[in-house]
């Protein structure tokens, strides 16, 4: 679900400071993305949001949730905006950041 290896790696590339920081940018974008999403935004949005926010998870190591953005995306971007399943897409972000703020603070032990 989260590549930890991608997670370190940013952490010592940037800091531990400027790490949070990322995390508190990367949530808060996301969310605001995912509001988006839910409330069933234009057809011809989606995509756009759908890249944007495989591009965010890719950074921060949400794996299985980039993947689903991609998919829709791609899915998207052939016409089939209406087809995507937003409410999967949502669940598994919801799933991923649980599980990453969970073990985020053992990452701080490594």
């Amino acid at each position: 679900m989260i590549d930890w290896n991608r997670v370190r790696d940013l952490r010592d590339k940037i800091g531990t400071d400027e790490f949070a920081d990322v995390v508190d940018l990367f949530l808060e974008e996301v969310e605001s993305e995912i509001s988006a999403l839910r409330g069933r935004d234009r057809p011809d949005r989606i995509e756009a949001r759908l890249h944007f926010l495989k591009g965010s998870a890719l950074n921060l190591g949400f794996e299985d949730f980039a993947a689903l953005c991609q998919t829709g995306e791609h899915m998207a971007s052939q016409g089939h905006a209406n087809e995507v399943d937003i409410a999967e897409i949502i669940e598994n972000y919801e799933k991923s950041r649980a599980a990453f703020m969970a073990s985020l603070p053992q990452l701080e032990d490594t």
